[in-house]
């Protein structure tokens, strides 16, 4: 019975299970026959889709074909009417061009014909030409032998008259301007120049190459020596200076050419009397310290002196070269008050003649700035200041006028004139400068000597201190008019070969005398 029944479950179930095969297989058939007719209609849609753009895209195609068709057939016809146009511009530049080349060819012919009239008319002046120069050469021959003189020696009589001629009407144009001008020129040039001395009004105190330092007792002559002289031989080295002890009582002389370091040696042997310890040691950190004090002393003395001109905006450097121009000297006259006296005069002059009164004064302050190194660098002091001037930024004007002052450029502006003018009254007024006898006496004989040098001048003497020379000239040899243009002569040539302060006048002096006899 249990057996039954389990066959009976086997049997139901494999029944079961092949009645659920059999449903799933439909099912799943159904499914693939759905899908393929869902994909036959999805295919079909698909076939209607890409049939419909083509249509359209064929149509798109068509209709840029067409508007490409239509867009080439109008450049084309845009380019026929262009060709038409260039076409009818060509025929008549044709038209033109063939007109001017009749035009042309009827000037060419007339020039022909012009040419060969011109020819006929060069072959007529020709034959005349020759004609007259026969008959030139026929008066001149006529002429030579009435005359007595060849061509070339009527030719030179004749340039020498004209040239003697001119000479003298040049002499007395010369002469007549001289006058006219000196009305004019010289009185208000005197005007200006006794209203800047009458205004400027500076001491004077004569420099030496020589200094002198007082001592307590006749004893601190052998401390400064030292022994065996190590102490004066330390002091000379260590400033540059000599050191003369000689029999003058409680006295030192030191001597130098350089003001400056005879101040720095005058200094430390002051203070080293002072603090009694003198030793080669002592000596060389005394003498270190005076001249960093110095330094600063040299600095201090160029600011004051840019500042009691009003003078500002100068390079650090300058004004330091200017304060060691308060230790130089030319002929015995302070450097720097020399430079500042110009100053003065340049401002005073400029006001007068109603020009930039600090730039003439900056160009005064400056002129002799070349001074302060012209013992280590060669050349002109002029020169070297202008450079040392442009080199630190100074204006054109100011490099000039510090370059022109002794003349050795050519003045161009009107404030080197000033300068050379104040240079020349700051150096030249009484007491201001000292020469020495030798050289007074050779400047002398120079000046005689470029005077006498000139044809016709029989004596020449200087006088004035150096200030004129009167020349005295061959009456027979030099006649009135003539002596204008040789007092010119001889101060150009005064003024190329001689070096000297302010003016130096000329005075050529004729006289003839008749001596009579009665006896």
């Amino acid at each position: 019975m249990t057996s039954q029944i389990i066959i009976t479950a086997f049997i139901c179930t494999g029944i079961g299970a092949v009645a659920g095969f059999l449903f799933k297989k439909y099912i799943t058939d159904q499914e693939n026959d759905d899908a393929r007719k869902l994909s036959e209609r999805i295919l079909d849609e698909a076939k209607k889709d890409a049939q419909a753009h083509k249509k359209e895209v064929l149509l798109q195609a068509q209709d840029e074909v067409f508007a490409l068709k239509k867009e080439v057939e109008q450049d084309a016809k845009d380019r026929e009417r262009e060709l038409k146009k260039n076409e009818a511009r060509l025929q008549a530049k044709e038209e033109r061009l063939e007109k001017k080349v009749e035009s042309l060819a009827l000037k060419e012919s007339e020039l022909v014909s012009l040419e060969k009239k011109v020819a006929k008319q060069e072959r007529a002046v020709e034959e005349k030409e020759e004609g007259l120069q026969e008959l030139i050469v026929a008066q001149q021959t006529r002429l030579e032998e009435i005359s007595g003189l060849t061509a070339e020696e009527a030719r030179a009589r004749l340039m020498q008259e004209i040239e003697s001629k001119a000479r003298h009407e040049a002499a007395k144009m010369v002469r007549v301007i001289e006058v006219e001008a000196q009305e004019t020129a010289h009185r208000k040039a005197q005007m200006i120049i006794a209203s800047a001395v009458q205004r400027y009004a500076g001491d004077y105190v004569s420099e030496h190459t020589v200094s002198s330092v007082e001592l307590p007792s006749e004893d601190m002559k052998g401390r400064i020596i030292g022994r065996e002289g190590r102490n004066i031989r330390a002091i000379e080295a260590a400033t540059g200076v000599d050191l003369i002890i000689d029999d003058t009582p409680e006295t030192v002389i030191l001597s130098a050419y350089n003001p400056l370091r005879r101040e720095v040696a005058k200094r430390s042997l002051e203070r080293l009397i002072s603090d009694g310890r003198i030793h080669p040691a002592r000596i060389e950190d005394i003498v270190k310290k005076v001249e960093k004090e110095m330094d600063v002393q040299i600095r201090e003395i160029g600011e004051q002196a840019t500042f009691d001109l009003g003078v500002h905006g100068i390079h650090p450097e300058i004004v330091r070269l200017l304060g060691q121009l308060r230790f130089r000297t030319s002929f015995t006259q302070n450097v720097l008050q020399h430079s500042l006296e110009v100053a003065f005069l340049c401002g005073i002059m400029a006001a007068e003649l109603g020009l930039d009164i600090k730039k003439a004064k900056r160009a005064g302050l400056l002129h002799d700035l070349g001074k302060a190194v012209d013992h280590e660098v060669e050349g002109p002091h002029a020169l070297i200041g202008a450079d040392l001037a442009k080199k630190y930024n100074e204006s054109a004007e100011i490099v000039h006028a510090i370059a022109a002052h002794h003349e050795d450029v050519p003045p161009k502006s009107v404030y080197a004139v000033l300068v050379q003018a104040a240079d020349s009254l700051s150096g030249a007024r009484p007491g201001a400068r000292k020469e020495l006898l030798e050289s007074y006496v050779k400047r002398l004989e120079e000046l005689e000597g470029i005077a006498t040098g000139f044809t016709g001048v029989s004596r020449a003497f200087a006088i004035q201190a150096g200030r004129e020379v009167r020349v005295m000239v061959d009456c027979e040899a030099v006649n009135d008019d003539q002596i204008y243009m040789l007092s010119k002569d001889i101060a150009k040539q005064i003024e190329e070969k001689m070096t000297y302060p302010g003016q130096i006048r000329v005075t050529v002096i004729r006289e003839k005398r008749a001596v009579g006899i009665a006896k």
